[in-house]
């Protein structure tokens, strides 16, 4: 199978799992392979409270797998980094810090090491101010670290990942049978049309009924789907049109846009392709080439910390530092053990948050840190 049929099959996979989860332990093992690593997880991180759980993997031991939520979650020294990464792009240990500084830390010592892995490159598919689900492919010893072919790999998956992850989050169904698919989503709380390539609404379930029936944030204008802005309209149409060609074909166009409802209110819009895989049952029984899902947006504002760190173009090992200050009763031994890093590492790092925030002590940097956490703090 060359690369550009393995990976049509592959997207195609990707969207039958958005409406059936059990496939995800099939489809990632495939998407390990593809983008060229030793393992992979679908999992959230929670960066305020230092937990998370994993959905789907593929090429952990068990026991690993445990031992990293349970311990080394906190002592992750990736995961200020990966709430600082946009959404769908790459990021692998030296887009974080040192690769040098990594092999040092007790999680890569305690935790990677001892099962020979050398590198991930993680990718945020969500993310909300303190949260993110994340997919991430591992790199074993065997593979080297990560390098450009495997950036690239990655970036050619990452938006049908995002997409069926948003749909089925959505959703939230054990799983939807392509041949009662209309029947199985008619109850739940999205909206949901299912249109052809010109955007005629050939099914709508009560919740989008009652969208149209309200004319906000969607309406049928002829038979067809029209939003009320017309740049979504656009976006909209545009995607529709090419899932008519096939899931490849989709690419990142129609990841969660944005509606506005005639009141301010916003909403979001989810489109999944009908006209390939397993979903091929169902959009031929509609004639629909794609679902649309809409629901409303969940406003969330950026974090204090994220805020903090920009300001003062703190990197993300800084921010860490900074950040475990706030956390931990002590001084530099008591950070660096909470950190899993060196001592010598936590100075070096307060050094430059002392240069870089005007700040001359420890207890100035909680001051700081607290003044953004609370204004009424001066």
């Amino acid at each position: 199978m060359s690369d550009a049929e393995q990976l049509s099959a592959l997207i195609g996979e990707i969207y039958d799992a958005a409406l059936d989860p059990a496939l995800w332990p099939q489809v990632l093992p495939k998407s390990a392979q593809f983008v060229g690593g030793h393992a992979a997880a679908l999992f959230y991180k929670n960066a305020a409270s230092k937990s998370g759980d994993v959905a789907y993997d593929c090429g952990i031991d068990p026991y690993y797998r445990q031992l990293y939520f349970d311990k080394y979650i906190k002592l992750d020294p990736l995961t200020v980094g990966h709430f600082f990464a946009e959404v769908e792009q790459p990021v692998a240990v030296a887009d974080i810090m040192s690769y040098d500084e990594f092999l040092e830390t007790r999680a890569y010592q305690e935790w990677g090491r001892p099962q020979g892995l050398v590198d991930v490159l993680n990718v945020a598919l969500d993310k909300t101010a303190t949260s993110a689900a994340m997919y991430c492919v591992f790199r074993h010893a065997r593979d080297g670290r990560v390098d450009d072919p495997m950036r690239q790999r990655m970036r050619l998956i990452v938006p049908h990942l995002r997409r069926a992850v948003l749909i089925g989050n959505v959703i939230d169904l054990k799983t939807a049978e392509a041949d009662g698919f209309a029947d199985t989503i008619d109850g739940i709380s999205a909206g949901m049309f299912m249109v052809d390539a010109s955007a005629r609404i050939v099914h709508a379930n009560a919740s989008g009924r009652a969208m149209l029936a309200q004319g906000s944030p969607l309406r049928a204008v002829g038979g067809k789907l029209a939003p009320n802005d017309a740049s979504a309209e656009q976006a909209l149409n545009d995607i529709y049109a090419m899932a008519e060609r096939g899931d490849a074909a989709v690419g990142v166009k129609g990841i969660a846009v944005p509606l506005m409802a005639l009141d301010g209110e916003r909403y979001v819009a989810h489109v999944l392709p009908l006209t390939s895989g397993a979903r091929r049952r169902a959009g031929a029984t509609y004639a629909a080439a794609a679902a649309v899902f809409v629901h409303k947006a969940a406003l969330d504002g950026p974090s204090p910390q994220k805020v903090i760190g920009k300001l003062y173009k703190l990197t993300p090992t800084e921010l860490r530092v900074l950040l475990a200050i706030m956390q931990v009763v002590g001084g530099v031994p008591e950070v660096a053990d909470a950190l899993g890093i060196a001592e010598s590492t936590v100075r070096t790092h307060l050094l430059r948050l002392f240069a870089k925030t005007g700040a001359k002590r420890q207890s100035d940097l909680i001051k700081l840190m607290a003044s953004y956490t609370n204004p009424l703090i001066g």
